[in-house]
Order: structure tokens, then sequence, then C-alpha cells
């Protein structure tokens, strides 16, 4: 009887009309397998096929049609299912076809007509498209090109062709359709937004495709790029830095695609990337090069020259480029602006400079490497340094100050030289002021150590005062003020340690902020002002004066914000101290002691560096608007923002987000989105120090505020990284109280938590001795129970997560028991299976419940009801049965006849709702009403 094809294809119609269309499709499948009469075979083919229509199966509706039309070609109802079916795949003409021979057959039916008129204007409007794109980009390059164009018509094809490229298949539309040739027109127009446009669409081209970007290096020619960056044009030469980064990361293995046979064709990357190198190597120490482009290209060797890991063997780019370069980059190190015939800088150049030294440096792997660096710069200064000639001398002085800000050590060794610091001596005796300037800059630079700053304590500190006396030029003054600035702090903020008379640091301090405060004067000395107080303010009572000088925080914050961004190291320092960031040394009172006893010295805190004092001035300086300066600060370029430097702005954003009421001023002025790029790279303590800054932005404010945009996704991994158990506590809890307020906000938020791996973590925390770690860790499960992914855990057998859940719920806390009720609300709500595992888990399960349901706060009472309904509702007869026969109906009972109360209205409502469950069970008889 079952085999019959026709009572199965009657049974499938059935089903069909019900809107059962899964059973429908078993029935057609069937009766299709017993079918040998081909007429009935197509009408139940044209069946099926309206079945996989509703079931979104594009695919199998247009076989089965087909199947159909195969046995009548005029088969109408089969032939407009296939058209549905194929205009869903995307094939228009073959779709247009089939209701064309619809419309034929029945030329009066509207709905055929009107998808006739409607396809047939999709394919126009498709082929448009695909014609266009090879029109569009020729189009957009007519318009570029054409002189007369108005303006905004240019601008707007400039902007599409930039956009294309940055798609693959955009981008080998302008390749093939001889863009490349055609973007060169652009650049040799000389009109910067022309150049712009077309190095930024060359980016895009070059972008993550190997072969692409050598043909078009090789097309443009690196000379060429290299004299687009020379040109004295900032965005001109930071957007070819990019290409250049472009071209670099998909030649050095950034293109992941597989080539397969055309591997053989894509050439070997490295001739071109040598010609790269060396053509960069050119640009430093070249006169026609402007000094944006010199500090885009000394950028480019700090990024790609030293090796990203040092774990990576090779690093013969590094010793390539002191072979080649490492006289051209101290040759820009030793530049004199006030002297003529000098290289063209900007104010970062020579910074930017002493940082490549520095990386370079830190890449050698042995002495001699190190010692051939250090020859090399030697013979450097050896060769400048002429005492007829002040001209050479001074740039030898200069370069060694740039080794100084550099490599310390290679400096360090120079200094010690025969002669060198006689004639930095010499120098400030000089009648020229430039000489004087020179060499008390590099007196300032090579004090940094205490046993180098003892030698100078002795010898410098009366000459400095000579000069601070006795000069009339405004720039020396300052400097040599700074210098006695640096070598009366030399002692840090140990207030026994100080090189001065009482209160001299506080002068010297005034006249800093003097200096800081006089728009008159040029940047660079107003530079060297702050750099005089980034050393003075380890004085607890600079700093309290300094905050309480609102135009010279100000002024320093402008100063912070402007394109000189020399200063950032010293800025951040000043907020450090300011902020007390810094790390401090614990003071074991036994071990100060036993130093007094020994006659050891024992470092003193100063009472102005109590936390009161600190708290007041953090507040000081949020007023003066602190926050919008580190916000500018952290995107500057990133060979002067060192990771060292980094590390201090974290230290400060940590400082200022302590208390809750200022975190709202932090989010407001830019510092949640400031903080993500700190602590996603950096050092190790500063990117911890910057992910709990960010964990105490995000534990109390509205994450779509303080981090916009996809921004907020970003903020997941830094958080995670707290939960490690080598942080400590505070930071464990706090990121756990952001990842809370996190999971409770979206779906997509709370799969990026859990693709993090921060599950486990989570779980481990709700074991803590800790009340508040553990109750942190419960709410915050208890927001991601909604997620598929944290369910499947819970479902998972062989683990105690279910049984730790019940257990908490039983826990004296009410934060602690409302969170894990919560949970198990949830959970329970979702899968029957999690309903009858609850009850395995422990033998309290019963008794814990009971309590939660009779609990005096409403809402874990709450929870803990909508669990009893989620049991009851549960497949489990035996589990609703022993929950009725025990207590628990009498509970129910009592709270669902007490009389409304809005206060506790969800827990009455949830009480009615089980018993009326209950009733439907028949597990208990409805209350019979008085006659």
């Amino acid at each position: 009887l079952a085999e019959d094809p026709i009572q199965l294809k009657d049974e499938g119609n059935k089903h069909f009309q019900a809107g059962d269309i899964d059973k429908a499709i078993e029935c057609y499948t069937s009766a299709i397998k017993v079918c040998n009469d081909k007429k009935v075979l197509a009408v139940i083919y044209r069946n099926r096929s309206a079945c996989f229509l509703k079931k979104e199966n594009y695919a199998n509706a247009a076989s089965d049609a087909s199947k159909a039309i195969d046995v009548d070609a005029a088969d109408i109802k089969a032939l407009y299912r296939r058209c549905q079916a194929l205009e869903k795949l995307g094939k228009l003409d073959m779709a247009f076809k089939d209701v064309q021979r619809c419309a034929t057959i029945e030329p009066k039916n509207k709905t055929f007509l009107e998808t006739l008129r409607r396809l047939g204007a999709d394919i126009q409007a498709k082929l448009k498209t695909t014609f266009s794109t090879d029109s569009r980009v020729q189009n957009m390059f007519d318009i570029l090109l054409d002189d007369e164009m108005e303006k905004d018509k240019r601008e707007k094809a400039a902007n599409n062709l930039i956009v294309l490229s940055r798609e693959d298949a955009g981008a080998e539309r302008i390749f093939q359709n001889n863009g490349v040739p055609l973007l060169l027109n652009m650049i040799e127009t000389g009109k910067p937004e022309m150049i712009l446009a077309a190095i930024r669409t060359l980016s895009g081209m070059c972008t993550g495709h190997k072969a692409r970007a050598m043909a078009i290096v090789n097309m443009v020619g690196v000379d060429k790029m290299c004299s687009i960056m020379a040109v004295d044009n900032e965005e001109v030469a930071l957007a070819t830095c990019n290409l250049f980064q472009c071209i670099n990361d998909s030649l050095t293995g950034g293109d992941k695609r597989e080539y397969g046979k055309e591997e053989a064709l894509v050439l070997d990357a490295s001739k071109d990337l040598k010609t790269i190198l060396l053509s960069l190597l050119e640009m430093v120490a070249n006169k026609k090069v402007s000094g944006h482009g010199r500090d885009q290209a000394l950028n480019l060797l700090s990024k790609n020259v030293p090796r990203k890991n040092k774990k990576d063997q090779d690093h013969s780019r590094t010793l390539f480029t002191i072979d080649h370069g490492l006289k051209k980059i101290l040759k820009v190190c030793g530049q004199v602006s006030e002297l003529p015939d000098q290289l063209p800088l900007t104010d970062n150049t020579q910074l930017i400079a002493s940082v490549l030294l520095n990386k370079l440096y830190d890449d050698l792997k042995c002495d001699p490497e190190r010692d051939n660096f250090r020859d090399i710069c030697d013979q450097y200064i050896k060769a400048k340094i002429d005492p007829n000639d002040m001209d050479k001398t001074i740039h030898a002085i200069n370069t060694i100050s740039g080794l100084l800000q550099g490599p310390f050590d290679v400096g360090n060794a120079l200094v010690g030289h025969q002669g060198i610091i006689e004639m930095m001596v010499a120098l400030c005796a000089s009648e020229r002021e430039v000489d004087q300037m020179v060499a008390v800059e590099a007196l300032i630079h090579s004090s940094s150590k205490m046993s180098r700053a003892s030698f100078i304590v002795t010898n410098g500190v009366s000459l400095l005062k000579d000069i601070y006396k006795k000069t009339k030029n405004e720039r020396i003054k300052i400097r040599a003020l700074v210098g006695l600035c640096k070598l009366g702090s030399a002692g840090g903020d140990d207030y026994s340690l100080r090189q001065f008379a009482e209160g001299s640091t506080e002068k010297l301090a005034k006249q800093c902020r003097k200096w800081l405060c006089n728009p008159q004067i040029d940047t660079k000395t107003r530079n060297w002002a702050i750099e005089g107080l980034a050393y003075l303010t380890n004085d607890a009572d600079v700093k309290d004066d300094f905050v309480e000088d609102e135009i010279a925080m100000k002024a320093m914050f402008e100063l912070a914000k402007s394109k000189d961004k020399t200063i950032l190291y010293s800025v951040a320092c000043i907020l450090v101290n300011c902020t007390n960031s810094y790390e401090k040394k614990e003071i074991i009172p036994e071990l100060v002691q036993l130093a007094k006893f020994s006659k050891q010295h024992v470092p003193e805190q100063h009472p102005k560096d109590k936390k009161d004092f600190i708290d007041q001035r953090v507040k000081r300086l949020l007023k003066a608007g602190v926050t919008s300066a580190l916000a500018v600060m952290v995107k500057a370029d990133s060979s002067i923002l060192t990771d060292q430097t980094k590390e201090l702005l974290s230290r400060v954003f940590l400082a200022l987000s302590q208390d809750p009421k200022d975190r709202g001023i932090i989010v407001a002025q830019g510092g949640g989105k400031a903080l993500i790029p700190l602590a996603l790279e950096g050092t190790e303590a500063g990117k911890v120090k910057a992910s709990h800054a960010l964990a105490k932005i995000a534990s109390i404010s509205n994450p779509e505020i303080a981090f916009p945009g996809e921004r907020v996704y970003e903020v997941v991994r830094p958080l995670v990284s707290l939960l490690q158990t080598d942080r400590d506590g505070m930071q464990n809890y706090e990121a756990l109280r952001s990842l809370t307020n996190l999971a409770g906000f979206s779906e997509k938020l709370r799969v990026k938590i859990v693709k993090e791996k921060a599950l486990p973590e989570i779980e481990n925390y709700m074991f803590e001795e800790n009340d508040q770690i553990r109750q942190a860790a419960t709410e915050c499960m208890c927001n991601l129970v909604t997620c598929k992914a944290v369910q499947d855990r819970y479902l998972q057998d062989g683990n105690d997560k279910l049984k730790l859940l019940v257990l908490l719920c039983g826990e004296d806390d009410d934060n602690l028991q409302s969170a894990a009720a919560g949970a198990l609300a949830m959970l329970t709500a979702a899968h029957e299976k999690l309903c009858t595992k609850l009850t395995n888990v422990t033998t309290q399960w019963l008794e814990i419940l009971q309590r939660l349901c009779i609990h005096t706060n409403p809402s874990i009472q709450h929870r803990g009801l909508v669990i009893v309904y989620n049991l009851l509702n549960s497949d489990n007869s035996e589990l609703s049965k022993k929950l009725i026969e025990s207590e628990m109906l009498e509970i129910l009972s009592v709270i669902g006849k007490a009389a409304d109360n809005p206060k506790r209205q969800d827990a009455i409502d949830a009480a009615r709702m089980c018993l009326v469950k209950a009733m439907d069970l028949g597990l208990i008889k409805p209350f019979s009403s008085p006659s």
C-alpha cells in the first residue's frame, strides 16, 4: 500500500497544503523512487520543485522543474517555477527564456507579463554594469585628465578610482585598462591633489597582490616613487610612504594567494626589495629631498629594516643598511639648522634618525657587529673634528648628541674619548652663539647616566651657571637652564638626594614655565622648557606648582598637539611625574632600619607625594584638557612614539581613570579610542596598564559611546588578556566587570568574547576564593549564557560547570545568587536536557531551588520561580511530579494566591504560571470556586 506512488503523491500534497514542507518532500521523494509512469513522475517532480522553492533551495528547485519540462515542454507550472529558481540563482537570461515561453502559451496572464517586463529591465541593468566597469575606469581617467573639467567632478572621479582600487576585481580592471600609464600621467600634472589620488590608487592596487605589486614597481620605477616622496608636501610624502609600505608587505610575503602553475611566473622579489632599500638610503642624505620626504624615508627604514621579532635569524637587512647607509643617517643627526648649506629637515627629522640608529644597533647579534657599528661612528666623528673648522666640529658634536638620544652606549663611549668633553667645554666659551648652543645640548644629552652626571656635575654645573648668567640669547639661556635642571634632578623623586639648595628647583621651574607660556619665543626653545620641566617635576613642590598654573599646562598641551613631535617623551614624563604613575619601589620598614643602621642611603618620600595631593593633581590635569592632548599624542608617527613613550602614556591614562567620576570626561575627550592602540602594542608593562585603564572605562560606560563603531570589538582582546592568572586581583576584577558590561550589550560582542577564548578564564574565576571576583565572574557568565557556544559547554558531559552554578545559587551573597540564578533560568529555558541534568549534579538541588523561591529579594525569587517553570515545562514527567510532590507546591500556592503587588508582581505571575502548568499536566486539580 505504502508503495503506491499516486497515494504517496496525494499524501505529499496534503502535507504541502498544511504547510509541512519537509514531510511533503519526504513523500514526493518516496513516490519518485517507486513511480514508473512518466507523466505522473513529471507531476511529482513539479510538486517537489514547489517545495524546494519554499525552502529557498533554488538549485534543487530548478533541477526538479527541468525534469518535468523534459517530459512536457509546455508544462507551464514547471516552466514558471524554473524561471523563479533561475532568477534567484542570478541566471537572468535563462529565467527570461522560461517566462517568455509561459507568456507565449498564456499571453493574457498578468503574472507572466509582469515578470517578463521586470527581468528584461534587470538584464539591461546588469549588462550596463558589466560593460561599464571598464568604461567607468576609462571615464574616470578622462575626467581626471581633462583640465577643463569642474573641480568637484574631478575630486569625485579621484575618490571613485581610489575606492575601486581597494577591491581586488577593481584593481585588476584598472590594471588591465592601461591604468598605470594613465596614473603616471596624473602624477605628471604636478598638481598635489592629482598626485595624491594617483598614489593612493597605486597603493590599493599593490596591496596583497605580489604579482601586481612587482609589475607596478617596474612600470613606475623606484626612482620615480622616491622623487615623488621627496616633494615638499607632507601629505604626498606620507601617501608615497604608504605606497612603499604596501609594496614591501606584498613583496615580503604579505600575499597569501595560491598561484598554482603561475607561481613560476611570479618572479623573485628580492632584487626589487634591495633596489628599494638602496634608494631609500640614497634619499636620507640627499640635498634635493624635502624634510617630509626625508622623514618618511627614515620611517620606512625604521619599520622594515630591523627584525620585527628577535627569534627571526635573518638580520641581513640591518647589516646591509649599516654598511651602505650608517654614515648618511649620522649626517642627518649632525645637521645644525643655523649653519648655511644644511639638508632640508622638519622639526622631527633628527629624532627619527636617532630612533632609527637605536633600532639598528639593537638588532645586532654579536660583539664584532657592534664593534663595527661603533668604529663607523668613531671614524665619522674623528674625520669631522677639526680645530680650524668650527662648522665641521659642531657637526661632529651634534652627531654625538644624536647618538646619545639613540644608542646611548655608543654615544657615551664617544663622549669618553680623548678631547670630546674638553671640546664641548671649549665650545661653550666660543664667541659664536650657535657653537654654545650645540655644546650645551650635547652636555645635556651626555649627562643621562648618574656616573657620567657626577663627572659633569663637578665640571659642568659651574660652566652652565656661567653661560646662564652671561648670555643675552634666550635660546642658549634656556638650554643652559635645562642642563642645570637635568643635573639637579639626577636623584629622581628621592627627596634627600637633591643636588641644589632648598627652593632652587622651584626657581628653575618657574623660569621654565615662563618660557613655556611665551608665544613670542620659537617652538624649539619652548620645547626645551618642557624638557627642563620633565627633569624638575621629579620634585613634588614643582609638580604642585605646575598643575596650579593652568596657562602653563594648556601651553604644554598645545605644543604636544603641534607638528613638532620631538617633545612627546618629555611631555609624557611630566605627566607621569605629576600623576606619580612611575614604577614605585616598595619600601620595607625593616630594611629601612637596617640601612640606617649600616649608614646606607635611604630614599625618602616628599610630603606632597601622598595620595590626596596626587588626586588633586589628577583633577587639575583633567580640567585643563589632558585627555584630548593624550589622544593626539597617541596618533603620532610610530617611530617617534616609541614603545617607551607609549608605556608612559598608558601609565598616565591609568592614573587619570582611577576615580569613576572622572571616566566620563575621559570618554568625552576621546580617551577610550586612544587607549586601544596602547593596549595592543608596546612594552608588556605598557600594554597591561593600558588594558587596565580600558577595563576601568569599559566597566561603567556605554560601549557605543566610549568606543564608537567597530572599535568596540577591538577592546575585547586587551580585556581578556587581563584575566590571566599572573595579573593582579584588581585587574582580574575590573576586566570581568567590563566584559560583563560588553556581554550585556549585543550578541555580536558575546560571540567576540567567546572567540577570544575568554570562557575558560571566566569559569576559572567562578571558583575564586575572593568573593568580589567570584561574583564578577558569575555575573559575566550570566550575560554570556544566551550565546549558543556557551550553552554547548553546559550541555557537554563530564564537567562540573552546571553543578557550580547550582551551588552558587545556594551561597549567602545576594548579588552572587542573583547572577547564578539568572544564568540557570536562561540555560533551563534554552535546553530541556539541562533541566534533567540540573537535578543530577547535586542532591541539594531541590533544597537550593526552594530557598531561591522563598528569597526576600524579589528579583532572586522571580529567577528561582522561572527555573521551576522551565523544569515543569520540560518533557520530563517524573521531574514535574517530584517537584509538585515536594514542599514546592505549598510555596507556589502561597506566592500565587497573594494579592497583586507591584514590587513582587514578577514573582507572583511566575508562580501562577507554574500552577497553571501543573494543572495542564494533571498534577493538581483546579481550585474549586465556592458555590
